[in-house]
């Protein structure tokens, strides 16, 4: 369980080692069919009514096939989650993060996307000039962040959903380093330490794209 000073008398890279490879193993217990939906009881609820100390922040997507949680077989208080739709980060999620960072003392962040993501498709029908997507066009947050994964992953040849997916992951980490002096700061001295992923529908699986 996170929250019973697990973190105490360790670096950062030593914590987010340990929380990735807790959220690995449960990842793996969910995909095999054996969660154990840890640390749900009445005991833990009360234990967590003054303070949380969770290990991670995860910021996934709002699909509501994709809870953090669930997927990596988490319990309560062990994870800071942020979810919206594509995992576009604004000044909210941004704020939220440097709050994991600064006030709950995370040392890891993941940014997790999934498999068959509905942002991905939208952006990638714009871009492909459907004319019944037209009219989502780029107006919005949403598919202007999207969009230009989606741009760039076209730019080089990459034209699957799959590779948009992975490079929208890829350029969301960017975003977060070059957007936020705390989280800038904090990866640089080795406090937090970052993971792009990507969720697998089919398996239950998740994609490490990179630690």
């Amino acid at each position: 369980m996170a929250q019973m000073n697990e973190h105490d008398g360790l670096d950062g890279r030593t914590r987010a080692d340990a929380a990735w490879s807790r959220m690995l193993a449960g990842n793996r217990r969910f995909a095999e069919g054996k969660a154990e939906h840890p640390w749900q009881d009445r005991e833990t609820r009360e234990s967590l009514i003054d303070a949380q100390t969770p290990d991670a922040a995860v910021l996934s997507c709002s699909d509501s096939r994709v809870p953090p949680e669930i997927i990596f077989d988490e319990g309560l208080g062990d994870l800071f989650t942020i979810r919206t739709a594509g995992e576009v980060v604004d000044d909210a999620v941004l704020e939220s993060l440097e709050y994991a960072v600064l006030h709950l003392h995370v040392s890891l962040i993941v940014v997790m996307g999934h498999q068959n993501c509905g942002a991905v498709a939208a952006a990638m029908k714009v871009l492909a000039g459907d004319e019944n997507a037209e009219d989502e066009g780029f107006r919005s947050i949403l598919m202007r962040e999207v969009g230009a994964s989606a741009r760039l992953a076209m730019d080089s040849d990459l034209d699957t959903a799959e590779d948009v997916e992975r490079i929208h992951v890829a350029q969301t980490l960017e975003a977060l380093v070059t957007d936020s002096a705390v989280i800038r700061e904090a990866v640089h001295s080795g406090a937090v330490s970052l993971v792009g992923a990507r969720y697998k529908l089919d398996d239950g699986k998740v994609e490490v794209l990179s630690f």
